[in-house]
């Protein structure tokens, strides 16, 4: 879709008017530091009571609003299939009830292949009802890497007992490979040639388990509700123990500070991976535990791909959005250009969040500005700070303070501790949202605590007014991206990867920062295929060799380059040559994790050839010199 002339309020206009006011519970902290520099932030506000059980929500909103939706999916006729919250409760009993007749555990536990769909709530949802632990796994493992690596990893770590996915044919291939004749396969539709494939249908004909509502009510905070499995972009994927305290914990934090979902139950239209934290406990938890309505979006940030989510937004309006800061770039040319689309996304949306990435000032003002032209005020952007093993909710900004690259103050019930690491602060967090460790993996478990019990995140953070820590905190990189360069300089490459992509914007969605123990730095520069073709809309959507060898495109990040390098103040920062990356990164190398996000150290690792053109005496013509 081609962009129009933009009248909507300009961002200066657009940053005079007000933020719809919202019921927000704003993190305050006490302060103690150390005399080695220590700082532990520990919030005022103490942390409100949380169930047991997830599933007590369910019974819940069952019993209060059974014929309110719950989630819904396109169906095969384009209108949408829907769950209520008493079909929900009715489904989910009989389906826990045919899973403990199989005699599972988290020694067996269930992994589930396939991605969001009304049929993988259904299996998780039993599975946390009858206290049998799963694990979505990201669909690319199956469905895009070619060796399976990851996936027979998995399954070797897991040893599940039941495996389930929603279209057989599509994963026959990946599950012949990978999952043995010990092991149950079950899926809603489809067959997998030489093996039986137990239904759905007849998981959900099973008639309830007299033992069911004792068995539901012996699972407690400690009781394992779920393992998700880290990107695995430092090797193979990690297990993060997910329990029920965890997530409990962590839905009271949203609610409290997210106070607007007390207001108003939720409706949210959302295409977050469930294998991640922040769609599968975040968006999924927050949904069944405020009483909301999820309506699974299969669009795509992507060409091709947005164009769903756009049909879909057309249709229903949400209390609060959440998406990927690519997500939103996709979105603006379709909020400016169509008047009644804009009108559906706006006319009651609470908040946005964003997450992932940092999400650029040019973007949030344009949305920002589209807001004011629609309502007459701006609608809070929000975001924060979180991991896997946060279950992720962790720290949070204010609506008044949100900006890009602020994470603001932990929450109710999480304490964080900012420890001096090579000139910055590396933050950790303890709180009952923590997971307890890594399923089978002690090694890495004991690694990722220090010895106050403060998990270890890998983040620093810096204080957005050094005299005023109520002020919050702005994201300062990955510790374990920083390197020196051979003089013995350290190199801060979150801040500096955020620069550099801001300053070639539309052109660039990512880079790798290459210069360990060298003189100066270079760049492997990611390149945005939907900003290459607002340079040239000759390209193909998804031919990423000849973006990067586009005269037009390599004209344009030459004239963005320049600028990042006139700003440069020294070594630290100044990066002297690059490449544009003419293939795409690899999800079985560890490359690029399913969601999109690029691991610095595996790139630098297999790219040697890149490397070695880079900083060649006399460099190829691939390469783009500051000369």
């Amino acid at each position: 879709m081609t962009a129009k002339a933009d009248t909507s309020p300009s961002a200066s206009t657009a940053a005079a008017h007000p933020l719809r006011p919202i019921s927000f519970g704003n993190p305050a902290v006490t302060v103690e530091r150390r005399d080695d520099g220590t700082i532990y932030l520990r919030p005022k506000l103490k942390l409100a009571d949380f169930p047991v059980r997830l599933t007590d929500r369910l019974h819940h909103w069952a019993a209060v609003e059974p014929s309110r939706v719950f989630m819904a999916e396109r169906a095969a006729g384009g209108g949408w299939r829907q769950i209520t919250y008493a079909q929900l409760y009715d489904a989910t009993r009989r389906i826990a009830s045919s899973l403990l007749a199989r005699g599972l555990s988290a020694e067996r536990p269930i992994v589930i292949l396939s991605g969001n769909s009304i049929d993988h709530a259904l299996i998780a949802l039993g599975a946390l009802y009858a206290g049998i632990p799963f694990c979505p796994v990201s669909p690319a493992y199956s469905l895009v890497s070619r060796d399976y690596g990851k996936l027979g990893y998995v399954i070797k770590l897991l040893t599940p007992g039941l495996v389930f996915v929603d279209d057989a044919d599509k994963f026959a291939d990946a599950l012949r490979a990978n999952v043995g004749a010990d092991v149950e396969i079950a899926a809603s539709r489809g067959a997998v040639p030489g093996r039986t494939v137990t239904a759905l249908a007849d998981l959900m004909a099973t008639p309830e388990d007299p033992r069911l509502d004792a068995i539901h009510a012996a699972v407690g905070p400690d009781t394992i509700a779920k393992f998700l499995l880290t990107s695995g972009s430092t090797g193979n994927p990690k297990a993060v123990i997910n329990t029920q305290r965890m997530i409990c914990a962590n839905q009271v934090m949203l609610r409290e500070t997210l106070a607007f979902l007390k207001d108003e139950s939720p409706v949210i239209v959302d295409w977050l991976p469930w294998n991640h934290t922040f769609g599968g406990n975040h968006n999924v938890g927050l949904t069944l535990y405020n009483g909301g309505s999820m309506y699974l979006d299969d669009g795509k940030p992507v060409p091709g791909g947005i164009e769903e989510t756009v049909r879909n937004l057309r249709e229903i309006s949400p209390t609060v959005y959440f998406n990927v800061p690519k997500g939103y770039e996709s979105l603006l040319p379709y909020l400016r250009d169509d008047e009644a689309l804009r009108e559906k996304f706006f006319h009651r949306l609470h908040a946005m969040f964003f997450s992932g990435a940092a999400l650029s000032p040019f973007v949030w003002n344009s949305l920002d500005a589209l807001a004011v032209q629609e309502k007459g005020y701006r609608v809070p952007m929000l975001t924060g700070l979180g991991a896997t093993e946060t279950s992720p909710f962790f720290m949070s900004v204010r609506p008044d303070t949100s900006r890009s690259g602020h994470v603001g103050l932990p929450v109710s019930g999480n304490d964080a501790k900012l420890v001096p690491n090579n000139g910055k602060l590396e933050v950790r967090a303890k709180g009952p949202n923590v997971t307890p460790g890594y399923w089978r993996q002690p090694e890495l478990t004991a690694k990722a605590f220090d010895e106050e019990g403060f998990y270890k995140f890998g983040d620093a953070l810096k204080p957005a007014d050094p005299a005023n820590l109520d002020a919050g905190f702005d994201f300062d990189g990955r510790i374990a991206e920083d390197f020196k360069l051979a003089s013995g300089t350290w190199v801060s490459v979150g801040p500096l990867r955020a620069r550099f992509v801001g300053a070639c914007a539309p052109l660039v969605r990512d880079v790798v920062i290459a210069g360990i123990n060298r003189d100066e730095l270079a760049a492997i520069v990611i390149l945005d295929l939907d900003g290459c073709r607002l340079i040239n809309p000759a390209l193909a959507a998804n031919d990423v060799m000849a973006a990067a060898n586009d005269p037009l495109v390599r004209a344009a990040f030459r004239e963005r380059f320049a600028r990042v390098l006139a700003s440069a103040t020294g070594s630290s920062n100044r990066i002297a040559r690059a490449i544009l990356l003419d293939g795409p990164l690899s999800i079985d190398r560890g490359e690029v994790t399913d969601k999109g996000s690029v691991n610095q150290r595996a790139v630098l690792e297999h790219r040697t050839d890149i490397i070695d053109a880079l900083y060649a005496p006399v460099p190829p013509a691939s390469v783009i010199t500051s000369v």
